[in-house]
């Protein structure tokens, strides 16, 4: 017998709040998935095998984000998936450890495809993270909907809500800014708002807070770093 191997899908902040649905990315690790074992058959017949738990991941991030988390429920979210409740819990305890599953897979590395990219310049970096169209931000929704401040979800929250106002600083840091920590804190802040308010008044809100991102990056750097055409606006 072959030896099996899983392609397991990881999400970015580029799917993000698929959340942003022109900001997932799909990556790929090759990993050893075990022997071969004889799948189980959930509802309509359906093979459970090795790719449940990812069909179940993928049924929760569309239920969270288009009817909320509160509305989801166990057994829609079985039917979505196609497996049977039985194999949902083969994989996760229960409903909260696949919430935290789904924001923990969300965008591990804190929007790489912005602050990782070697062809622009610092300033330019921060510029392009507001260079996002997208519905509410699922880490916001969560907190919303999550009233227990230490259940794992909101925990992640938190904790990935600091991880990106630290990319922020540490950009800035390197874009030469004279306060990192104050401009990393604002462009995060003003990010998150962008998102909320996009959300309550079904709008587009982010050319706007790019805009304002823009006066808030240049007036913090040195003229130097600034670009010539860029300086009118300061």
């Amino acid at each position: 017998m072959s030896t099996p191997f899983e392609f397991v899908p990881g999400v970015t902040y580029t799917d993000l709040f698929a959340y942003r649905s022109t900001m997932h990315t799909g990556r790929y690790h090759l990993g050893y998935a075990g022997p071969m074992t004889e799948p189980e058959k959930g509802p309509q017949g359906l093979r459970r095998g090795r790719g449940a738990k990812e069909r179940i991941l993928s049924a929760a991030r569309q239920l969270f984000r288009e009817q909320g988390i509160n509305s989801t429920g166990i057994d829609q979210l079985c039917s979505v998936a196609g497996v049977s409740k039985r194999t949902l819990y083969q994989h996760f305890a229960g409903k909260d450890e696949l919430i935290a599953e789904d924001l923990r897979r969300f965008d591990p590395d804190v929007l790489p495809e912005v602050f990782d990219r070697a062809d622009l310049t610092a300033r330019e970096q921060l510029l392009a993270a507001f260079d996002i169209h997208a519905p509410l931000c699922p880490f916001i929704a969560a907190a919303v909907e999550i009233q227990d401040p230490g259940h794992p979800a909101r925990v992640l929250a938190r904790d990935y809500k600091s991880a990106f106002a630290a990319r922020f600083t540490d950009t800035a840091r390197e874009a030469g800014a004279t306060d990192p920590e104050q401009l990393g804190e604002q462009l995060a802040l003003l990010l998150d708002g962008a998102s909320a308010r996009g959300r309550v008044l079904n709008t587009e809100a982010f050319a706007t807070a790019a805009a304002i991102a823009t006066v808030l990056i240049d007036n913090a750097l040195p003229a130097a770093a600034v670009p010539p055409s860029a300086r009118g606006g300061l």
